[in-house]
């Protein structure tokens, strides 16, 4: 079902990042196909969205704005257990983030010479929440409770439509915005949405910054637009490694690469292990348990696809190199002490710790944020964080002694540089 993969004669040229299995992610290709759509939206408005959402979503809306009435029937109507869960995940993440919060941090570096770094939130996002094969309802609580941790004024968060759901996003999306207190929600998706958000378009006011995943149209419109909004990351297509050795539990391993195969065809999952009988095994596991599950064309296409299978290596300390390389939005540590194997990965979306830790613990109910960069992006992105909605600002304050101090200085590097209208805006303060 699983392809494999043998690195372990590999030379110590290779480049693994290469080598690993991963699927064909062409956001650049896809860009070509969004840019219309979005200057569309620029230049028509909600005229535009509400032909796209028909065209792509098959639903006509007069109004893409989910009234209230409809977020309190929603969570009125919510399974008690469902809110149960939500609350709890909102609990814990809300914990985290709370610790993430930074202080001001003030600097003298010289009698009346001061400079603060302050933490400033964003004063309006853009939160999507996917709504394809899955209903994420997870992701709002992962997009919103951060933001409103930063302490961000205005929260707008767009879903797409539902023929099912009388073109309003899925219930439990709803539902979980109205126990959020978000109340400024849309019915709309795919690259019309961000391009909604980024423009401004109808009832939705231009936000500063968006953030959460999506489609691959989706992540072609964040790149597309970032020049005119912030985004977090271009988080597509959910993927996993495990890096494994013969102390792990074939049955285990199996199931998150299921877990992760569920969300979509296009997922991966890729476990890299230096032990041959726990690679057979967790094949065995995986014919068993993928024919047992309720998505079963789903996730055997997945993990039949290019972009998964199963690496061998050397060592564990091969494999640290490997998924280091791979560096996955998902990375689960399978091997004896674990925690020290842990802490010597670089590049990873989120690191999950020996057995008890699942990637879908940290979907739901870990206290992490599940919104996290995929196709390698984590050797130089972020997963979402309070951080993602703050920004980082310099406030300067200097006597006039402290400049003194430091006038020859600046003179001197202004004419370095041949600006010496910079030098002689200090030099005109002191004479």
């Amino acid at each position: 079902m699983i392809r494999r993969l043998d690195l372990r004669d590999a030379d110590a040229s290779l480049d693994y990042r290469a080598a690993v299995p991963r699927a064909e992610f062409d956001v650049e290709s896809a860009v070509h196909v969004v840019r219309p759509l979005c200057e569309d939206v620029r230049v028509r408005g909600i005229e535009a969205v509400l032909e796209l959402t028909e065209r792509f979503d098959g639903v006509r809306l007069n109004d893409v704005r989910v009234p209230m009435e409809a977020l309190g029937a929603a969570l009125e109507a919510l399974d008690p257990a469902v809110r149960a869960a939500l609350e709890e995940s909102v609990r814990r993440l809300r914990a985290t983030c709370e610790a993430e919060l930074e202080d001001d941090v003030v600097t003298e570096l010289g009698p009346g010479a001061v400079v603060t770094h302050r933490k400033v939130p964003v004063d309006r996002v853009g939160l999507y929440v996917p709504g394809g094969l899955a209903p994420l309802v997870s992701s709002v609580v992962m997009n919103v409770v951060p933001a409103q941790v930063a302490g961000v004024g205005s929260i707008a968060l767009t879903s797409p439509p539902q023929k099912h759901n009388g073109g309003l996003p899925e219930s439990t999306i709803l539902a979980a915005c109205a126990l959020l207190g978000v109340d400024e929600v849309y019915a709309v998706g795919g690259a019309q949405a961000i391009a909604m958000l980024a423009h401004g378009a109808g009832p939705c006011a231009k936000v500063d910054l968006v953030t959460g995943p999506g489609n691959i149209w989706t992540v072609a419109a964040k790149r597309l637009l970032k020049g005119v909004v912030g985004i977090d990351s271009e988080a597509g297509p959910t993927e996993i490694a495990i890096l494994a050795d013969d102390t792990a539990d074939a049955a285990h391993v199996a199931a998150d690469l299921v877990s992760q195969a569920e969300h979509d065809p296009m997922a991966a999952s890729v476990l890299v292990t230096d032990s041959e009988r726990l690679a057979a095994e967790v094949e065995a596991e995986l014919d068993k348990q993928v024919s047992a599950t309720r998505h079963v064309e789903r996730v055997r296409t997945a993990l039949t696809g290019e972009q998964s299978g199963i690496v061998l290596v050397r060592d564990v300390e091969q494999g640290l190199a490997v998924v280091n390389a791979y560096a996955a939005e998902h990375l689960e540590i399978h091997t004896a002490d674990a925690s020290a194997v842990a802490a010597r990965v670089r590049n990873a979306g989120a690191v999950f710790v020996g057995t008890w830790a699942p990637v879908s613990l940290g979907d739901y109910c870990a206290g992490s944020n599940h919104v996290l960069p995929t196709a390698g992006c984590a050797c130089h992105s972020s997963g979402l964080s309070v951080r993602a909605f703050t920004r980082s600002v310099h406030v300067v304050d200097y006597t006039r002694e402290a400049l003194e101090a430091v006038a020859d200085h600046v003179v001197t590097l202004a004419e370095a540089e041949d600006l010496p209208g910079h030098g002689e805006a200090v030099k005109v303060r002191l004479r």
